[in-house]
C-alpha cells in the first residue's frame, strides 16, 4: 500500500430529515443539544461508529481491515492476539496481565494492532487496558458535528398494543374499559428532529499516519465511507439521513500548505429563500420558516486566491 504523502482537511455536511442522528442517553435519549444556542450536536464518536460499521460490512474479514471497537468484543483478548503473535501461543501470552518486556517488543506488538486493524491506525486507540498494546495516536481525527441552524427537537407519542408477559396482560384485563384499544395500549416517547444540516471537520495527519502504517488506499476507503455509511446505517430513529457533501482541502506537502481554519472559511453554508442566500443567524430569518429540506440550503467554496499548494477536492 503506498504511504500518505498529503495532508488533508475536510468539511463534512450530512442532514437528517425526522429522525434523532445522536440521541443522548443521559437526557432520555434527546438529539444532543448545545443548551445555550439550541444547535444541534453530534459526536465525533457516533460518526467514527458509522464509518466502522461500514468497513466490518464492505471489508468483512479482508486482512488490514478488522475492528477494534466493536459491539461485545474483549478489547484484552485483541491485544493478546499481538502477543501471541510476536512471542509465540506460549504460557507468556496466556496470562490476565501482560506488558512489553522491552522496547522492541512494545513497538511490535502496537505496529501488529495497526497493521491489522483499520481504526486502531486511522482514529488510534488507548489499548493500555491490562495486557498493554500501547497507545496510538491516530492520523485521522473527527470533530463534533454542529447543526448550521438551531433546532427543534420534537416528542412523539407512540402506542403499543402487545403485552410484554403474562403479568400485564391480566392487569390490563382486570382494568377492564369499554375501549379495547385503549386498554391495551402501553404508551412510549419517541425524539426526533424534523430537519437538520450538520457540518463536521475531519483532519488527516499524513506524518502520524507514517506512524500507524495509514495508507492512501485507507484514506479512499474513508472518503467512501463519508459517502454511503449512512445507507448501511438505517433505523426507525435515522431512517434518513444523508452525506451531501465532502469538500477535501489537498495539501502538497505532508506538513500541510495552510492553516486549517483558514481553508475552512472559505466553505460557507447559506440560507436559500427566494433567489436570496442569507447567512445563517441573519435576523432576517426570523420572519421566514425553517429549513426542512437540503433544498433550503446553499453551499458555496470560495476558490479565488488559493493558497499555494492547496487543492480543493470534492469528494461527493
Amino acid at each position: 500500500m503506498s504511504p500518505l504523502a498529503n495532508r488533508y482537511d475536510i468539511v463534512f455536511l450530512f442532514d437528517v430529515t425526522r429522525g434523532n442522528p445522536n440521541g443522548d442517553p443521559d437526557a432520555g435519549n434527546l438529539p444532543r443539544i448545545d443548551p445555550e444556542t439550541n444547535f444541534g450536536l453530534v459526536t465525533d464518536v457516533s460518526l467514527k461508529r458509522k464509518i466502522r460499521n461500514y468497513t466490518e460490512l464492505a471489508k468483512g474479514d479482508q486482512p488490514g481491515y478488522r475492528i477494534y471497537v466493536q459491539e461485545g468484543s474483549i478489547l484484552n483478548e485483541k491485544h493478546r492476539e499481538a502477543y501471541k503473535a510476536i512471542r509465540g501461543d506460549g504460557d507468556k501470552s496466556s496470562k490476565d496481565k501482560l506488558n512489553p518486556q522491552n522496547d522492541e517488543e512494545a513497538r511490535a506488538i502496537t505496529k501488529f494492532m495497526c497493521d491489522n486493524f483499520f481504526d486502531v491506525r486511522s482514529f488510534g486507540a488507548v489499548m493500555s487496558t491490562g495486557i498493554n498494546a500501547g497507545q496510538v495516536r491516530g492520523p485521522v481525527q473527527v470533530t463534533f458535528a454542529t447543526s448550521i441552524e438551531p433546532i427543534l427537537p420534537l416528542e412523539i407519542s407512540i402506542t403499543r398494543m402487545a403485552a410484554t408477559n403474562e403479568k400485564e396482560k391480566a392487569e390490563r384485563d382486570k382494568a377492564g374499559g369499554d375501549d379495547e384499544r385503549t386498554e391495551n395500549r402501553t404508551m412510549g416517547r419517541k425524539h426526533i428532529v424534523p430537519y437538520g444540516l450538520y457540518r463536521a471537520h475531519i483532519f488527516v495527519n499524513a506524518k502520524l499516519a507514517e506512524r500507524t502504517g495509514f495508507s492512501q488506499d485507507d484514506l479512499d476507503h474513508l472518503f467512501t465511507s463519508l459517502s454511503v455509511m449512512f445507507e448501511h446505517d438505517r433505523s426507525a430513529a435515522r431512517g434518513e439521513m444523508v452525506s451531501r457533501r465532502g469538500i477535501a482541502f489537498k495539501h502538497a506537502s505532508a506538513l500541510g500548505n495552510a492553516h486549517a481554519q483558514a481553508l475552512f472559511d472559505r466553505v460557507e453554508v447559506w440560507r436559500r429563500v427566494g433567489e436570496d442566500l442569507i447567512r445563517p443567524g441573519d435576523p432576517r430569518l426570523d420572519n421566514y420558516k425553517p429549513a426542512r429540506q437540503y433544498g433550503d440550503f446553499e453551499v458555496t467554496i470560495r476558490r479565488d486566491g488559493l493558497p499555494d499548494g492547496i487543492e480543493v477536492v470534492e469528494l461527493f
